[in-house]
């Protein structure tokens, strides 16, 4: 059952934010909700937005401005929180970038982090079950974008879900998280040394086996970011993806940073490239 902590009226929508008891984590979770006006009459598709590192449920309906377009389009957004929180796990608000808002949207193999840092069967299974039973939501239309671990996460859940999201886009993602210190301090630490493991959550590498998404794969990058040479690697899912024969436009943009700023120039476009999967 969802419980309902905040409401706000947002371009003649709601902007909510929940909890619930995940069965997956064992630990309440939050996230939250954009509903635009046309769900008070109807079910509408809904876009799930992973966010990253060290950023909650808040941060994307805050920062990006994305409500605007989604209005629009008539299209829910939902946004969980990016770890969990209360696992009392020794060690794990020691660092920004491992544990507490850095859940890399794995389910962890590793112990202590494997009984509550399982953040892939979170989003595919425990959140999406809750959105379709308690919330006015379109099950057969549902998308998913993200941003830098948020971005990886979304390509990782997209590609090995495509009968469940049928439309993806990323903005900055970790794109190769087995070649970035990033990934390697993640997947080592959750899933341990054997890097076969790392490939099920590496969207470089899952993208050359993948079904092909209706509409294509969008990212967008700034070339002004401060982590696109060592940490996100677009090139390389670019490439892969690519010689599998996926329809990807990787869009690179002068002068525009890792941020939200970014992010809310380019969310329109996002939005309406799902939306053209989605509302058709």
């Amino acid at each position: 059952m969802l419980e309902l902590i905040e409401e706000h009226r947002c371009f003649d929508g709601v902007q909510r934010i929940y909890r619930h008891e995940s069965k997956s984590i064992g630990l309440p979770m939050r996230f939250s909700v954009f509903l635009p006006a046309q769900a008070a009459s109807g079910k509408v598709p809904a876009l799930f937005y992973l966010a990253g590192l060290t950023c909650t449920e808040e941060t994307f309906p805050i920062k990006a401005g994305a409500q605007r377009y989604a209005a629009e389009q008539g299209i829910a957004l939902i946004a969980p929180d990016t770890s969990p929180r209360g696992a009392d796990i020794p060690g794990e608000k020691d660092a920004w970038d491992f544990g507490v808002g850095a859940g890399f949207y794995v389910d962890a193999t590793r112990e202590p982090w494997s009984e509550r840092y399982r953040m892939y069967s979170y989003v595919t299974q425990d959140l999406r079950e809750a959105v379709l039973a308690e919330l006015p939501v379109r099950e057969d239309r549902l998308g998913i974008f993200g941003h830098s671990m948020g971005g990886h996460g979304a390509l990782v859940l997209a590609l090995r879900n495509p009968d469940v999201y049928r439309s993806v886009s990323a903005f900055a993602p970790i794109a190769a998280p087995s070649l970035c210190p990033w990934g390697v301090k993640a997947f080592t630490g959750y899933l341990g040394d054997d890097r076969s493991a790392w490939a099920r959550y590496d969207a470089s590498e899952l993208v050359k086996t993948a079904s092909r998404f209706e509409g294509g794969i969008l990212i967008d990058q700034g070339l002004a970011d401060q982590f696109l040479a060592e940490q996100l690697h677009p090139d390389v899912f670019e490439r892969h993806a690519r010689e599998a024969g996926h329809d990807v436009t990787v869009r690179r943009h002068e002068g525009y940073d890792h941020g939200y700023f970014f992010i809310s120039t380019f969310v329109g476009d996002h939005i309406a490239h799902h939306a053209r999967v989605l509302t058709r």
